[in-house]
């Protein structure tokens, strides 16, 4: 195979793949999901001695988390990195870091049971409620207890609880194939959700979280916590409006997915199989550039 190359979404990461990638798999479990700020993972598996950083080892961080689980990412803008298990023989590649096509195709999905409630899954790929038979049976963690928030509000917070909010009135929500949503989710793709400025507070943790904005884009920016890496909200005071990554809740938000945005930067190796309007660029009612 041909060496695959990837990176995170301000290029402070590089790596490349040498060998060929085994599996490929999304994953559904909550500590994923408030991870990488999408409504699945989807991870790619190679050999350990496969994965080699042509630069940026030094910029990873490996987030606080559950004891046996580490998380890691870009201390710069938050994205998901790769990760080597020597162990177990095996690397962990974020499939929406990578450049261009991977050749596989993703095999199914895992940790079904911890699914988003706003999340419908329409392939025809096999569910695993846990790890696939082919993983064995490795241990798993309990989700945690969720956030609580005031009546009438929605309630999220980051991947080691630290970070806090609610908010409420949710205007829209909508799936995003843009290429920097994926090197910044290190998925096949984001899932926003936008409210007012005043409709937002943070609950507790605003001090730990980071704000990247993106030179080169007149608007895109993230947030994370700079403990864990959890996707967290990003007010954009120049909209008006909050940003807040639909996976990092803790409560349903009674607002499902409006439309796939920005399909004319779909992942080559993901197929949308939902009834959804799909928009090669914003939708007409959030259309400003980014």
């Amino acid at each position: 195979m041909s060496t695959l190359a990837g990176s995170c979404l301000c290029g402070a990461l590089r790596f490349e793949v040498t060998g060929p990638l085994t599996m490929m798999l999304h994953c559904h479990c909550s500590r994923c999901r408030k991870e990488h700020g999408a409504p699945f993972a989807t991870f790619a598996v190679a050999a350990a001695n496969d994965l080699h950083w042509i630069q940026g080892e030094d910029a990873v961080v490996a987030g606080e988390a559950p004891p046996g689980a580490p998380r890691y990412f870009c201390r710069h803008c938050g994205s998901p990195a790769p990760s080597a298990q020597p162990a177990m023989g095996m690397a962990f590649i974020p499939v929406g870091l990578l450049d261009g096509d991977p050749g596989l195709r993703p095999q199914g999905h895992l940790f079904t049971g911890s699914k988003a409630r706003w999340h419908t899954i329409t392939d025809q790929l096999p569910q695993h409620e846990k790890y696939p038979p082919e993983l064995g049976d490795a241990p798993s963690l309990p989700d945690r207890e969720p956030v609580q928030c005031a009546p009438g509000h929605v309630a999220g917070s980051c991947l080691c609880g630290k970070v806090t909010y609610e908010f409420s009135q949710p205007l829209a929500m909508f799936q995003c194939h843009c290429s920097r949503c994926r090197r910044a989710r290190g998925a096949a793709h984001g899932a926003n959700i936008f409210c007012k400025v005043e409709n937002f507070r943070w609950n507790s943790g605003e001090q730990l979280v980071v704000d990247y904005k993106l030179p080169e884009a007149k608007f895109y920016a993230v947030a994370f916590c700079r403990q864990c890496g959890g996707k967290v909200p990003r007010i954009s005071k120049e909209r008006g409006m909050v940003v807040i990554p639909a996976s990092g809740l803790d409560t349903d938000p009674g607002i499902v997915p409006q439309a796939h945005i920005f399909t004319a930067s779909k992942a080559p190796w993901y197929e949308i199989t939902d009834s959804l309007p799909q928009y090669p660029e914003g939708p007409p009612s959030f259309g400003p550039p980014r």
